[in-house]
C-alpha cells in the first residue's frame, strides 16, 4: 500500500502562489508515474500535471507556464509550485501515484483563489 497525505493548500487572491506537497510512505517499490489532479465543485476531477519516473512532465493546457511539478531527491514528496493563480483554479487539489498499474490517491488539499 502507498499512503499520500497532502498539503499546503490554504485561501489565496488573485495572482498569489502556492505551494503543495504530497507526503508519500508505505510500500514505495514500483511507483511510477505520480499526477497533481484537481476537482472544483460540479466538475469532473481533471488531471493538472503528471512526471514520470524518469522526470518527464505534462500540463493541463490551462496551467501551462503557470504550475510546475517536481519531486524531491528520493520521491518521497511531490510538489506542485502554482503561481499567477487565478479563481478558476479553485479546486479540492488531490495526489495521484501509479504503482504496478494500480492508482492510489490521497484526501485531497483545498485551494481557493478569491478575485
Amino acid at each position: 500500500q502507498v499512503r499520500l497525505v497532502e498539503s499546503g493548500g490554504e485561501l489565496v487572491q488573485s495572482g498569489g502562489s502556492l505551494r503543495l506537497s504530497c507526503a508519500l510512505s508505505g510500500t514505495l517499490l514500483g511507483v511510477g508515474d505520480m499526477n497533481w489532479y484537481r476537482q472544483a465543485p460540479g466538475k469532473v476531477r481533471e488531471l493538472v500535471a503528471g512526471i514520470t519516473r524518469n522526470g518527464n512532465t505534462n500540463y493541463a493546457e490551462d496551467v501551462k507556464g503557470r504550475f510546475t511539478i517536481s519531486t524531491d531527491n528520493t520521491k518521497t514528496t511531490l510538489y506542485l509550485q502554482m503561481d499567477s493563480l487565478k479563481p478558476e483554479d479553485t479546486a479540492l487539489y488531490y495526489c495521484n501515484v501509479i504503482r504496478y498499474s494500480i492508482p492510489f490517491w490521497g484526501q485531497g488539499t483545498q485551494v481557493t483563489v478569491s478575485s
